[in-house]
This record gives structure tokens, sequence and C-alpha cells, in this order.
């Protein structure tokens, strides 16, 4: 056994014989953190070698027979649609999410529903007692016979109760509290949490088990620990939430079996979370008729479309300094050119007024899809004009003014429909798409740039019925 001492990067695990103070790998500053490493010629090289091993013959792709394995369900619609189906054989999973935000009581509540239809569930915890998670059992519910729980930091015991106990689902909560024995360093380093998520895939590769690990979260919001971690797992799901509202929003934002940007909505509840069937209503403020500067776009959340309310103020600048641009639930950098685009082919001053944007129920815009329904708020709140009712509006805006199209354009549409919002705004580009689709009901008026828009959408006619 050889012992000495690296200096890893706990951005994305690279390792130096030297302290660093910025990572020649990822360009991260102050990210250096001192490691023993103790390497073992007959463990350490398995550890990160294949599940197989080196003594099976490659075969040709056409040889490969398909399965047809199907999807284990978790027993929550909203989960199994943020996963494409459910949890595969052999899958490993890596969920993060902030403190407090309803890790725990998602993974309880999953564990559950697997129990319950499936058969046993190992859920091992390092945070927590037994008498919590009873605690926590008994306020969501969860009364399983196959339900299994293990308070266990150690890796060797985990992978020794997944093989004894051959459940259908095991879930390590979380990696950064579990250690391997070989390794000297703490739980919760660079190295510890590369190896032990190292075995732990490994572990699930070949003995077909899903593991699903959960992650703690950095300051910025990514999960701790080196970044090969997320490389190495087959799905990386965010549990994310403003505190101060009631809904969750379950993230996929790496997904080799199935699609990528799906969502699952829940509503975190005394008994637990709840799932949000309608995510659109849950999303829309109260009221048809809006004030001045408030207006509905849809938004496409992978294959899922949603009805958002987006909210602009705009008052005069009384003041020294540069007027506030400030933004929440968007991106500020977008809002900046949608002002500049208004100012540049509206003529509209922005330069003495204090822009506000607001987007309701605690939800994130990251699709220029928005961009038309955020400019036409703001031009709203500029003239204290209030916008039709029922009336939706989608669109990119360029730099140009003009109005491009956005993908699955009938899928917005309809779902708009459905909710009662027969009037929409929409890009030229897309209108004969929306045609075909013979969408019922559906009120719908292409536009080419910024001022139609501006036309259109103030002088509708029976706009408010």
């Amino acid at each position: 056994m050889k012992r000495r001492t690296v200096y890893a990067c706990a951005a994305c695990g690279n390792t130096q014989p030297k302290w660093f103070g910025r990572c020649p790998q990822c360009g991260e500053w102050n990210t250096a953190s001192e490691e023993v490493v103790e390497e073992h010629p007959d463990t350490r090289g398995a550890v990160l070698s294949s599940p197989g091993g080196m003594g099976i013959s490659p075969v040709p792709l056409t040889h490969i027979t398909d399965n047809q394995i199907g999807h284990l369900s978790t027993g929550l619609n909203e989960v199994d649609r943020a996963l494409s189906g459910g949890i595969l054989p052999g899958a490993t999973l890596l969920l993060g999410g902030e403190p407090g935000i309803g890790k725990s009581t998602l993974l309880l509540q999953i564990c559950e529903g697997i129990a319950r239809n499936s058969g046993h569930v190992l859920y091992t915890t390092g945070e927590e007692s037994l008498s919590q998670i009873k605690l926590r059992a008994d306020r969501i519910g969860a009364q399983s016979e196959n339900l299994l729980v293990k308070a266990e930091t150690r890796v060797e015991n985990i992978l020794a109760t997944i093989r004894e106990v051959r459940p259908y689902l095991a879930v390590v909560d979380s990696i950064q509290t579990t250690y391997w024995s070989e390794l000297s360093a703490a739980p919760g380093s660079v190295g510890q949490v590369r190896d032990c998520s190292a075995l732990l895939i490994r572990t699930a590769k070949e003995t077909g088990i899903p593991i699903i690990l959960v992650g703690q979260v950095t300051k910025d919001g990514s999960i701790a620990g080196p970044k090969v971690m997320e490389h190495l797992v087959d799905a990386v799901l965010y549990f994310e939430g403003d505190q101060h509202y009631t809904y969750r929003i379950l993230r996929v934002t790496k997904n080799r079996f199935g699609s990528t940007h799906e969502i699952g909505v829940f509503e975190m509840t005394g008994r637990g979370l709840q799932e949000v069937s309608n995510a659109s209503m849950a999303f829309l403020g109260e009221g048809v008729n809006k004030p001045p500067g408030s207006l509905v776009t849809v938004t496409l959340q992978g294959n899922r479309p949603l009805l958002i309310e987006v909210q602009a103020l705009v008052t005069p600048f009384h003041g020294y300094g540069i007027p506030r641009r400030t933004c929440s639930g968007a991106d500020p950098t977008r809002l900046a050119m949608i002002l500049a685009v208004l100012e540049k082919r509206l003529g509209i001053p922005f330069g003495t007024k204090d822009v506000f944007m607001n987007v309701t129920g605690g939800i994130h815009l990251d699709e220029p899809s928005a961009d038309l329904a955020v400019g036409m708020a703001i031009v709203s709140s500029d003239r204290d004009q209030v916008l039709p009712a029922r009336t939706v509006v989608f669109g990119e805006m360029g730099l140009s003014g003009e109005i491009r199209g956005v993908k699955g354009a009938e899928q917005r549409v309809a779902e708009a429909c459905q909710l009662g919002f027969i009037h929409q705004i929409v890009p030229s580009a897309n209108l004969r798409e929306i045609q075909l689709a013979q969408i019922a009901q559906a009120q719908c008026t292409g536009v080419e740039s910024v001022t139609e828009a501006i036309e259109r959408i103030f002088h509708w006619e029976g706009g408010t019925a």
C-alpha cells in the first residue's frame, strides 16, 4: 500500500500533486482540497472498471437481443412522466436539491409506491435516524412492510445489504455521507464521493437493481462533488422550488433512456407531496381579468405545455444613477435585450424608467418563446392599458424586431384552448402548422414583427369576451 498527498478540485475532480489557486482543468478558483490517497493495486483499479470485467469478448451489435425490459413505475405519475415512463432496471439516478426542499419526502413516497406495488425497497440513510424516518413515514402515510430502512454510511455494508435483500429499488441518502473504508479521506471529499459512486453504479449494472443517489448542492445550486459523478450516472434530477411557494418541480437535466428537460409538478402539504395534474391552472393567477402589465404565455417544459402568467411594471425613474432592471423567474440578460428591441423598434424611451418583471408561481422561464409575452406585458404597463382577457401570446423576438417561430406550437395552442384561452397571438411561421392541426375553438392570429403584434393585441375586437 502506497500513500501520497494530492489536491483535488471540488468542481471537476481533477487532481494535482501540489496546491493550486485555479484549477487547470475547469478554471474554477479556490476549489482545491487536500487528500491523502492510499493506492491498493488489487482493489482500487477494479473500482472504475466496467461491470463485465476484462474477460468478455466483444459481440456484433446485430447479435444483441432486445429483452423488452419495462419501466418500473414509482406510483407517482409526475415522477414517471419526468423519467419518461419510470425507472429502468440497473439504472442509477442522481437527485439534487436545496436543503429542506423535500428530497427525502419525495424519495420516501417513491419507495412507498414501489414497495406497495412491486416488492422490497431498500432505503439507506446517513443523515437521519430511523425514528426520524418513521415520523416522516407516519406523516405521509407510508406503512408498507416491504419498505426496508437502514441507517448506514459505510459503502461496503450498503453494497452487501443490496446483494442480500435484492430490492426492486435502493436509495442512498446521501452520497456525501457515505465513505469507503479503503480510503483515509473524510466522507464528502472528492475521492470518497467519486469512488463510492463508482462502487454503487457498478453494483447496479451487475445486479440490475436501480439505485437513486441523493446529492447535496452548493451555493450556486449545482450538485456538490466532482462532475465525473454526473457523467457516470444514467439520469440527473433536480428537485427545486421557491421556499415561499408550495409548489415543487422535479426537473430532469440528463436522461440516457428518455427525453431531457421533462418536469413533474408537486405541491407541498402537511401530508407530504401531492401531485399537481393540472399544472397550468396552478401557475396561473386567480381571476380572468388581469390588470395592466399582466399577460399569459405558454412555455414548453420537455413535452409538457404550461400556461404561465407574466407580469411587468414600468415606473418613472426619480433618482440618480442607473434605472433599475429587476427580473424574477427569467434571464435578466434576456429582459435587457427585449427592452432594447422595444426602444429601438417602437421608440419607447426606457432610459428614464424602472422596469420590474415577474413570473408567477415560482417557475423559471428558460426558453425564448416567452419573449413576445414579456414585451407585450412591458408595453401594457407602460401605456397603463389592460390587455384582452382570455388571450395567450408566445413567440421568440429577434434583434431586428421580427417574431420567429417556436417548437411545439400545436401543443401550446391545444393546451391554451383546453383552459379557455381561445384568442392567441402566435408567430406567422407557426400559423400553418396550427391550422393544419384543426384545433377546435382556436382563434390564432399570426404576427411577423413586434410592431404588428402591438397593433393586433391592443386593437383586438371582441377580445374581452
